[in-house]
């Protein structure tokens, strides 16, 4: 009977022994912590390159400096502490570091215990760092070689792999460390160019532009509390009365609200992008050698031959702390010349598209044409348009007060400065003037918090605008479609912190990160 209950047995054993993967009993691949070995050793199974959780990348601009700094973010980070780094004038590799803390270390290749360089390193241990997982940072020496050694010495882990353009900051966000609007203040700190743009994106990050939203939202979730109860109890239950007063009153608070932000002048969008100022007006008037004064460079051809400037040249400047590219323009005026003509019209509509244009006049030609303004240079001219007269210097002094005076009632405009270029009459007070002229513009203070700092702001908001004023259309007899609008208003909302919303939105936002942050 033995015999035969042994023989009826061993086939299902074979069976089942055929049907279990050939794998290790010590490799799991339920988490990457039982995947991730002490060291480079030769893996059993090649991990694709999107299961390797943690990430690394140079996070320094490359090339030869004193200091590169070299990032390690994931669950791997600790696996790759304790394989390439001892502290110096130890033998250990396995020594404790204590966590946010420098340490003085050499750093080692795993995979032949080569010393690669000495340095500083700092291992923050998660939940408490800026991605929220764990981190490790190499201070090390700024060598080409170095830093491809480390980065060749990262791969050798199978729970690494190089990290994607913004992917730290996305895992931040995605770990909840900081919202959409943090992080996009985050990629204008890193690419602020000019002092004003540096405290704006500041504030951007310390959390103020998320208080802001946080609010909004909580005022809109009040009005759609009280539509909702309503809707719930009807008129028929003991509710409290004017709810539905109340609801419309924070409705319309809020529109108006976000009204005023999205007003035409753009601040916010000015402040991250920059001032747009156009310089134009007839030939040979002195606008090239006006961009060149500014740009502190020959950055545009000067000629006494009109029509010189055939395209148009754009300059980045830092005006008095703001971020301004100036762009010069070909001559206003008509022509039988091909090129020049193509030039004149690219010239039209750079003004058209310009935050600020400045026109430049050549006084004496003003006073032979009886100050007669030529009409393709005077269509352009609008109430805030600067209008320089230069070549101040050619005209008796006494004059020049009376000139101005009858100019300015000719073309009114509100701004008319007399300079000379050439002499430097007027000049070296032309960037700070030009500098309160765009802080009156857009009406920048201190204290102001700005809510639309780019365009998918501003297009949320605009839909947020739209469901608001759908919602006070409506009476109180459709008090159903207004807790609608006032629902669709709220993941608008959302959609701007990043409490909703999409894969689509983070890939094109965190793309234009660099990578290493």
């Amino acid at each position: 009977m033995l015999r035969g209950y042994r023989a009826a047995v061993w086939p299902r054993q074979a069976v089942w022994s055929l049907r279990q993967p050939a794998f290790p009993r010590n490799l799991s691949t339920s988490s990457e912590s039982s995947v991730v070995d002490d060291g480079p050793s030769e893996p059993p199974l090649t991990k694709s390159i999107a299961s390797r959780r943690t990430i690394y990348a140079l996070s320094t601009p490359p090339g030869k400096a004193g200091v590169a700094v070299i990032r390690v973010s994931g669950p791997s980070a600790p696996k790759v502490r304790m394989q390439m780094v001892r502290r110096t004038g130890s033998w250990s590799r396995k020594e404790y570091l204590k966590s946010a803390v420098l340490h003085r270390c050499e750093v080692l290749d795993p995979r032949d215990g080569e010393v690669i360089d000495d340095g500083l390193v700092v291992f923050f241990k998660a939940p408490f760092t800026f991605t929220g997982e764990h981190i490790i940072e190499f201070h090390v020496h700024s060598s080409p070689a170095v830093i491809s050694r480390i980065l060749s010495a990262f791969s050798s882990f199978r729970g690494l792999r190089p990290a994607e353009r913004g992917e730290f900051t996305r895992r931040a966000f995605e770990n909840g460390k900081i919202d959409l609007t943090q992080a996009e203040a985050l990629r204008d700190l890193i690419e602020s160019e000019t002092e004003v743009q540096r405290k704006a994106a500041r504030r951007g990050t310390s959390g103020e532009t998320k208080e802001k939203y946080d609010a909004m939202r909580l005022e809109l979730l009040s009005a759609l509390s009280k539509t909702e109860a309503l809707i719930d109890f009807g008129e028929g239950e003991h509710i409290e009365e004017g709810v539905w007063a109340q609801a419309r009153e924070i409705t319309a608070k809020l529109r108006d609200d976000i009204a005023r932000h999205l007003s035409p002048s753009r601040r916010g969008e000015v402040l991250t992008n920059g001032v747009s100022l156009v310089i134009f007006g007839p030939p040979n008037a002195g606008k090239s050698s006006l961009l060149n004064f500014l740009a502190q460079r020959e950055a545009a051809i000067v000629t006494h031959i009109p029509g010189t400037t055939r395209d148009v040249v754009e300059v980045a400047l830092d005006i008095s702390g703001w971020r301004v590219k100036v762009r010069d323009t070909a001559g206003l005026r008509e022509s039988s010349d091909v090129v020049e003509t193509i030039g004149v019209q690219r010239a039209e509509e750079a003004v058209q598209q310009a935050d600020l244009g400045v026109c430049v006049l050549s006084l004496p030609e003003l006073v032979e044409s009886k100050l007669r303004v030529p009409d393709m240079v005077r269509k352009h001219l609008k109430s805030n348009t600067i209008v320089l007269l230069n070549k101040v210097d050619e005209i008796d002094p006494d004059k020049r007060s009376e000139l101005v005076f009858n100019l300015r009632r000719h073309i009114r405009v509100d701004e008319i400065w007399p300079i000379s270029v050439l002499r430097g009459d007027g000049m070296s007070e032309l960037p700070e003037k030009l500098g309160n002229k765009i802080q009156e513009t857009y009406d920048f203070s201190e204290e102001e918090e700005r809510l639309v700092t780019n365009a998918r702001h501003r297009a949320h908001l605009e839909a947020i605008v739209g469901f608001l004023n759908a919602a006070l259309a409506y009476g109180q007899e459709d008090v159903v479609l207004v807790a609608e609008e006032l629902r669709y208003a709220a993941e608008e909302i959302g959609k701007i912190s990043g409490s909703v919303t999409t894969n689509d939105v983070l890939d094109a936002m965190f793309r234009d990160f660099c990578i290493g942050k």
